[in-house]
């Protein structure tokens, strides 16, 4: 079995009985869902996020290199941490980073299972995820910054742990009501989350705007 039909059986596993409970659920409810850690992953696994979260177009977006290392932070079921090591090749490596016991203990199966050699899964803390300086070229968030609470501290660490031209990149929800994603007090607005990147030494690099729900940033240090 090659390695991509292997990914694509995994994705599709998310635990038959969740997953058909997770389809009928709100996608708002999904943050209700963190003290089922088994509802979640098939929350996030839901074969229907696809059809918004477009993870092949991210990706093509994102124009990533083999060889390049990325740190997917609150990589959660490994939704965009499994596709983003395919591009990277075994010559890149991809940080799993989450302070979820649960969801890291979820994605090291998931390693074992795809034999996957490199994605190097991180149990960090809330506020900091643990990465050594100078060994990342981009800082990868789906829908997790507004999850942090020490956001300041963590844009001055990412600058450190960052290579020369590095970036981050940001996709999260836009602050209005959506059929999909967090409830509408946890959100951050597009142009506040620009305006709190310039103010910890980030300038706005690229936007791609094809995401219906979301807004989708790069961001590069000034």
């Amino acid at each position: 079995m090659s390695y991509r039909t292997a990914l694509v059986a995994f994705m599709l596993l998310p635990l038959v009985a969740y997953a058909q409970d997770a389809v009928q659920r709100d996608q708002r409810q999904m943050h209700g869902l963190h003290n089922d850690p088994k509802a979640y992953i098939g929350a996030l696994d839901d074969p229907k996020r696809d059809v918004y979260q477009k993870p092949q177009e991210v990706l093509a977006a994102l124009d990533i290199k083999p060889g390049e290392i990325i740190a997917d932070i609150g990589a959660g079921s490994g939704y965009f941490t499994f596709r983003l090591a395919r591009h990277v090749s075994e010559r890149g490596k991809v940080y799993a980073v989450d302070v979820s016991p649960d969801m890291i203990l979820h994605i090291n199966r998931a390693i074992r299972d795809l034999k996957v050699t490199n994605v190097v899964s991180i149990l960090a803390d809330p506020d900091d995820p643990l990465l050594p300086g100078a060994s990342v070229n981009r800082f990868f968030f789906s829908d997790s910054w507004h999850h942090i609470d020490n956001q300041t501290k963590y844009l001055l660490l990412m600058k450190k742990i960052l290579k020369p031209n590095g970036e981050v990149v940001m996709i999260d929800f836009h602050k209005k009501e959506t059929p999909f994603g967090p409830p509408l007090e946890m959100r951050i607005a597009r142009e506040d989350l620009i305006k709190q990147m310039e103010t910890n030494g980030f300038r706005l690099a690229k936007e791609h705007t094809f995401l219906q729900y979301q807004y989708f940033l790069v961001f590069a240090p000034k």
